[in-house]
């Protein structure tokens, strides 16, 4: 079963906190969810990204999702494939990084919101 990787701030989490809409559709999923972060614990805090539904990453800003790296060590960590993955991201550099290493990625467009389009994706990839 593939596990879905959720970008963190922007995208899952917003100045309002959870969109609670967005974790609701993605309840619907059995699959293992995991939310990627840039932000070191100081900045976590500061974003609101604390007591979320789903265990977090992050590499502390060394490197930045916008480099492949990140993603490597992701995969290394987590003994994962690019393969059993699909995540979904706000920064297009990120999303291009992600696609680098071969992890199926969906760019979410934080200011369009567009749920449907998000569910038609990961339910196609699942």
């Amino acid at each position: 079963m593939k596990t879905i990787l959720v970008d963190a701030y922007n995208t899952f989490v917003t100045n309002e906190w959870i969109n609670f809409e967005m974790q609701k559709m993605l309840n619907n999923f059995e699959n293992k969810k995991i939310i990627l972060t840039n932000a070191d614990e100081k900045k976590q805090k500061e974003l609101g990204l604390v007591n979320l539904p789903y265990e977090m990453f992050s590499w502390n800003f060394n490197p930045l999702k916008t480099d492949k790296k990140f993603y490597e060590i992701f995969l290394e960590k987590y003994s994962l494939k690019s393969s059993e993955l699909i995540y979904f991201e706000h920064n297009l550099e990120a999303v291009k990084s992600a696609r680098s290493v071969w992890i199926k990625t969906f760019h979410y467009d934080k200011d369009k919101k567009d749920l449907v389009k998000l569910e038609e994706f990961l339910k196609q990839e699942i």
